[in-house]
């Protein structure tokens, strides 16, 4: 590893370090167990949660009754409908496992208007998370769009190839509160479906700690039902006055050291510091049972120094799966958790510039996740740098890698909830020199505009994969206007 002058000054023997470190979250996973036992008692801490609930049926009639008529109509007779329930129920009971929701089938198939009144009736008064139904006749294709029109809860509909007509699929393709996938045996974007409803009902019951102002109070995210508890600003100065440079902050700080590519400014001091709060924000999180946190962060860097640049803890945060959102910014905070739990996919929260000449976005801010591939995938390479606005302490410069396919969203609350919807390939990171702006920085192509300064926003986040049309398909479901 290369090391500037500086930070070569940060000689910490190996006895004030608890065991030798492993790969983890900023990059890094410590083998402390003060500090993995910290990680988990945060994750415990937060408030309980109901589990999401889905309400699923198959519609179709009984073989046998369409033998004895001779006629079967979409599928045709030899489609074996029964025999197909029973493999995608056996599916649906493992992806249910899996994701840790409740998926309740239906063991008889619904057949008429009694028996599609009488699922309604329990729908209503069951208020389930969501429906799942699975048509296997093209006719019985009404009792579907009944039970959709009826009951008003967000909808996955299953139909294998082979069942529906165009006008079928049309009926509902494109309905608010609906997701129809109608695809060969398509288990897997079931499953999406699903991970979109735990993910909504996940977001409801949730809270933010947001570090700002002087003030405590609660508000509630409209159509979300997010709460955000804030605190007084002075809480994480008070709180990182009294944290010590324990086994476990030296570790840390070791762990940064030890994994980054290079570091630039940074002293033996600010990466101390820097590894400080990220036990700071983690007992704030586990104090107030949060599941997320977002600080307003600039004031405290301002001369007089309150506190050093919280950069590196908000990318061990995001390392960890936990959404952290710089300057307070709720939308940027709430992208970020429903980023991280419909793909489990850090993001990159940044400030919004474009590349003229070349027609390239241009996005940068100074914190940023390393492990962008996946909490439990590597880490990307990292720099340490100085903040760049403020010219001290100690930040990630994270270096994206040239070529891969990446997302930007913004969800906007308020009282109409909209997202802006983006998708794209990383152009690069441009060196530092010679350009400005925040230390970690992508440049990147984008796919829906003809010109990249009609992208709209501000703090969107950035994340690695394509997952734009499952964004769109989620904004479908939960009723939000998707804006590009």
């Amino acid at each position: 590893m290369k090391q500037s002058q500086s930070a070569k000054a940060l000689e910490i023997s190996r006895r004030d370090f608890l065991q030798t470190m492993g790969s983890t979250a900023a990059g890094i996973s410590l083998s402390s167990k003060e500090l993995l036992g910290a990680a988990a008692s945060v994750q415990s801490s937060a408030r309980q949660k109901a589990t999401a609930t889905v309400r699923g049926a198959f519609v179709y009639p009984p073989t046998e009754s369409l033998r004895k008529v001779g006629y079967y109509s979409w599928p045709g007779s030899g489609f074996d409908a029964e025999g197909r329930q029973r493999q995608y129920t056996s599916r649906i009971r493992r992806v249910g496992r899996k994701l840790g929701m409740r998926i309740s089938m239906n063991d008889r198939p619904l057949d008429d208007q009694a028996s599609a009144g009488r699922f309604i009736n329990e729908v209503k008064r069951s208020k389930p998370d969501g429906l799942l139904l699975i048509p296997f006749k093209k006719g019985h294709w009404e009792h579907v769009t009944r039970i959709v029109e009826e009951v008003g809860v967000p909808t996955v509909i299953l139909t294998t190839l082979g069942i529906l007509l165009v006008g079928h699929i049309n009926q509902l393709r494109q309905k608010s509160g609906v997701y129809l996938i109608n695809s060969l045996d398509n288990l897997d974007a079931v499953e999406d479906g699903m991970k979109m409803i735990k993910t909504a009902r996940w977001m409801s019951q949730s809270r933010i700690v947001n570090i700002a102002g002087s003030e405590t109070k609660e508000t509630t995210v409209p159509h979300l039902g997010t709460e955000v508890r804030t605190i007084p600003w002075a809480r994480f100065f008070e709180e990182f006055s009294r944290t010590e440079a324990t086994d476990a902050v030296k570790e840390l700080a070791h762990a940064y050291l030890n994994n980054a590519k290079e570091v630039v400014q940074p002293t033996k001091a600010d990466i101390l510091d820097a590894a400080k709060t990220y036990f700071v924000l983690k007992q704030i999180i586990k104090t107030e049972k949060a599941d997320a946190i977002m600080m307003d962060c600039l004031p405290g860097l301002r001369k007089p120094r309150k506190h050093p640049p919280p950069c590196m803890g908000f990318m061990s945060l995001r390392d960890e799966g936990i959404a952290a959102g710089c300057q307070a910014d709720l939308n940027a905070t709430l992208t970020l958790m429903l980023v991280q739990q419909l793909f489990d996919k850090p993001g990159f929260q940044q400030n919004a510039s474009m590349e003229t000449e070349k027609n390239h976005y241009f996005g940068a801010h100074c914190t940023c996740a390393s492990k962008l591939n996946g909490i439990n995938a590597p880490a990307e390479p990292y720099i340490l740098m100085s903040h760049a606005e403020a010219g001290w302490g100690c930040v990630p410069r994270v270096l994206w890698r040239a070529g891969r396919e990446v997302t930007m969203a913004q969800y906007l609350s308020g009282k109409t909830h909209q997202m802006h919807i983006y998708s794209g390939k990383v152009v690069g990171c441009p060196g530092i020199p010679q350009t400005g702006g925040c230390r970690t920085n992508i440049e990147m192509t984008v796919n829906e505009v003809d010109d990249v300064c009609d992208v709209k926003g501000m703090h969107q986040i950035i994340f690695y994969g394509n997952y734009a049309r499952q964004l769109r398909i989620f904004c479908q479901l939960y009723g939000i206007k998707v804006v590009t």
